[in-house]
C-alpha cells in the first residue's frame, strides 16, 4: 500500500464500466485475448509454475488493468459478480466434465 493519501477526483475520468453481457458468440477480441491467455498458461505449467502462483498472477494482473480503466467501485462490482458465481457453483461445473446421458432404447420397446 501506498503512503500518499487518496486522490478523490482519480476515479472521475475513468471510462464507465463496459456491458460484459452479449447474446450469443463473445466478440473476437474477448475470444482472442482468452486464446492468448490459455497459451500463457499452458507454457507457465509446462515450466512447473504452480497453480496458485499462475492463478495469483493472473489475478492482480487483471485487476491492475482494470483499475486503470475503471472506477474501483466498477471492479468490486465485477468482483462481487465473480464470487457470485463462484457461489452458485458455475466455475466448478466449467471444470466437471458434461453428464452422459442414458442409452437410447430401440424403437418399438
Amino acid at each position: 500500500m501506498s503512503d500518499k493519501p487518496a486522490d478523490p477526483d482519480r476515479d472521475r475520468d475513468r471510462d464507465p464500466p463496459a456491458d460484459l453481457s452479449y447474446a450469443g458468440d463473445p466478440p473476437a477480441d474477448l475470444s482472442h485475448a482468452g486464446a492468448v491467455v490459455d497459451k500463457g498458461i499452458e507454457y507457465m505449467v509446462s515450466q512447473n509454475i504452480g497453480s496458485l502462483a499462475i492463478a495469483s498472477a493472473l489475478l492482480g494482473g487483471a485487476l491492475g488493468l482494470l483499475s486503470r480503466s475503471m472506477t474501483d467501485d466498477s471492479v468490486v462490482g465485477i468482483l462481487n459478480n465473480a464470487i457470485a458465481s463462484v457461489r452458485a457453483g458455475d466455475m466448478r461445473r466449467m471444470t466437471e466434465p458434461p453428464p452422459e446421458s442414458p442409452p437410447e432404447s430401440p424403437p418399438g420397446l
